[in-house]
């Protein structure tokens, strides 16, 4: 295997071997600390413009398996521990190192990712790249920002998805991960429309959907004012509900401020606690930002994170609306709430 190297932006410099694509990836260095589910890491769109970090130290050992695959791989780059170059799985239909190749993503293995995460939990997330030399300088990488993350995810045309003896109609917004959302609505008997982030208020409005779902997806949430707007033209017109990037972009269309976390929560073990009750839930999540917690003018905070008590979740009586952070239906094994997407069949059922 070929030497490569990790650089951060504040000069930290490992060095290890390249797998996957052989190329130069820069990026926003994230850390997930999940021990499984790297198949739909790599595939999340949420993940776009970020070099992902695995804390669990061999990755690869399942193979690939594309039934899988929760969205299009965007990511900017992939360091683990250990690769795993020979998997054992009944399942597995090739490698990680192939699946990095089709998608022109390069790998980094053989680093002390231990000491990476400590950099990042003491200094917070940073710019990093991978690549084959030590450059002169640091400025590309320190110069770098995710941008149009949205615009670059989301679905070019609207998707159908119905069995045709449903009950329920819901148009999902598309910012970027929808896959286990259309899963968990179609378990609870609903035709789900997905459309593009890029429709507006009335265009969503024409699908004429019994409740409006804003799904999760990547990047900075203040930067995206046409799709704030949007939103917020559909404020009490139908049922909202919305979860991760879709969360945030409701805060801010009810005049709500977001924060960048110092080092995210990505991984399937974040502790939250519901706010009008006793009930704790080991969530899975995936983002770097959060909304500050009462700066909404009609929003109640109806979870919280049990670390570092930040806003988890909102409800907003007055628009038939709620929210959270989270991500109820993940892939990753915590499904414990579930239960959410009940209460939202229940408020288009015209239920309190």
């Amino acid at each position: 295997m070929k030497k490569a190297y990790l650089i951060l932006e504040d000069g930290h410099v490992f060095e290890g071997y390249s797998f996957g694509a052989e190329c130069k990836g820069i990026g926003e260095l994230v850390f997930n600390t999940q021990a499984v589910g790297y198949i739909e890491t790599l595939t999340d769109p949420a993940y776009y413009g970020q070099i992902v970090m695995q804390t669990f130290p061999m990755i690869g050992n399942y193979g690939v398996i594309e039934e899988d695959f929760v969205g299009k791989c965007a990511l900017g780059g992939y360091v683990v521990r250990e690769y795993c170059e020979k998997p054992s799985n009944f399942r597995s239909q090739y490698d990680l190192d192939t699946f990095l190749k089709n998608n022109n993503i390069p790998g980094i293995c053989g680093v002390d990712t231990r000491q990476i995460t400590k950099i990042l939990r003491e200094n917070g997330t940073m710019n990093a790249c991978i690549c084959s030399e030590i450059p002169k300088d640091f400025e590309e990488i320190k110069n770098f920002k995710i941008v149009d993350a949205v615009a670059s995810v989301t679905s070019a045309q609207t998707q159908k998805f119905a069995e045709g003896d449903e009950k329920l109609n819901v148009t999902v917004v598309n910012y970027g991960s929808v896959s286990d959302a259309i899963k968990s609505l179609q378990a609870k008997g609903c035709a789900v429309t997905v459309v593009p982030a890029t429709f507006t208020a009335d265009e969503i409005l024409a699908t004429e959907p019994d409740g409006i779902l804003l799904s999760n997806g990547p990047g900075d949430p203040s930067e995206n004012v046409f799709y704030i707007e949007e939103v917020k033209a559909l404020l009490g017109k139908k049922p909202i509900f919305a979860i991760g990037l879709g969360h945030e972009l409701l805060a801010l269309a009810d005049g709500g401020m977001t924060y960048k976390l110092k080092y995210g929560h990505r991984g399937s073990n974040q502790p939250v606690r519901e706010t009008d009750g006793t009930r704790t839930f080991i969530t899975a999540q995936n983002h770097g930002f959060a909304v500050a917690s009462d700066s909404t003018n009609h929003g109640v905070v109806s979870f919280i994170n049990v670390n570092d008590k930040s806003c988890e979740g909102i409800d907003y009586p007055e628009f038939g609306a709620f929210s959270v952070q989270f991500l109820p239906d993940n892939w990753e094994g915590a499904r414990g709430t579930l239960f959410l997407y009940d209460r939202f069949i229940k408020m288009m059922e015209g239920e309190n």
